[in-house]
């Protein structure tokens, strides 16, 4: 589990969320928490003549938004090391370079202020799908905790880092964990009279599950699992049932189709009431080199 946790803040109520969430988290795996605030000059620098006072007064406001994030994680969680830092430059672009640092990076879902546009499509997106390290992306009003763990399970490899961390999250939590397997009966365009025994596509899939998360199981025997296997479709499938957190790898194939952000990633982050984490797997191209 992770060793440091970054998370952004600009004092909106999603990032108090995102604080919170991280520092719980931190708690949780014995990390240290970096607190990071996006200072962008850039919005302020158009005109001909700089403002200069307006720059003092937006540094000024940013210390604010630090010290009053760092106070409210020494008041929520004592025990966790913390580090705040205000960084300039965009949003998404000093957070994905502190991601670098980083074993989890926790964002609030929409901000303000220096996280201005951190909605889906924009800074949540280019974080989520750029930066190697762990992302726990965190709505403002995160329904009550039901102590339930959420991933979804395809048949290929690039979901085994985010079976790992549901594992280890369910484990930290004692929370029961949710193995959610979607599949929908192809239908051939030339063919569309070819019939399936459902029974034997449902237990063929329920097969699936058991097989990706045997060794999981093995190594954490102490995590109540719970299968769960539905012809649905992966996003309805993985946002319809009640979990504390969902966990979602970046790309795969089989029932998940092509889990890339943009399709199966975008609609749960888009849908989910929860907190949701995006792992992408540590030699994915794709991705930024972390530590």
């Amino acid at each position: 589990m992770p060793g440091r946790i970054m998370v952004g803040v600009d004092g909106s109520a999603p990032s108090d969320a995102a604080l919170g969430w991280a520092a719980d988290d931190a708690a949780r795996t014995g990390a240290e928490l970096h607190i990071v605030h996006a200072l962008d000059r850039q919005p302020y620098s158009v005109g001909r003549f700089p403002d200069f006072g307006q720059w003092n007064n937006l540094l000024l406001a940013a210390s604010r938004v630090l010290e009053r994030a760092e106070a409210a994680v020494r008041a929520r969680q004592p025990s966790v090391p913390v580090h705040a830092e205000i960084v300039e430059g965009t949003p998404a672009a000093v957070l994905q370079d502190q991601a670098r640092r980083a074993d989890e990076l926790v964002i609030g879902k929409r901000g303000l202020g220096g996280f201005a546009g951190a909605l889906l499509g924009s800074v949540t997106m280019q974080v989520a799908g750029q930066v190697r390290c762990a992302v726990v992306v965190v709505r403002a009003d995160p329904p009550e905790r039901v102590g339930e763990i959420g991933v979804g399970i395809d048949d290929s490899d690039v979901c085994e880092p985010a079976i790992g961390y549901a594992f280890e999250q369910a484990r930290l939590r004692g929370a029961r964990l949710r193995l959610i397997h979607a599949w929908q009966v192809p239908v051939h365009a030339f063919a569309p009279e070819i019939a399936y025994d459902v029974d034997e596509v449902r237990a063929a899939q329920r097969e699936v599950v058991r097989t990706r998360t045997a060794g999981w199981r093995e190594r954490h025997p102490e995590v109540t699992v719970v299968e769960d296997v539905q012809s649905a479709h992966p996003v309805e499938a993985l946002t319809g049932a009640p979990c504390d957190l969902l966990v979602v790898g970046s790309r795969g194939r089989g029932a998940f189709g092509s889990l890339l952000l943009g399709s199966v990633s975008r609609g749960v982050l888009h849908h989910a009431r929860c907190p949701v984490a995006v792992i992408r797997p540590a030699d994915d191209p794709g991705t930024s080199p972390s530590r």
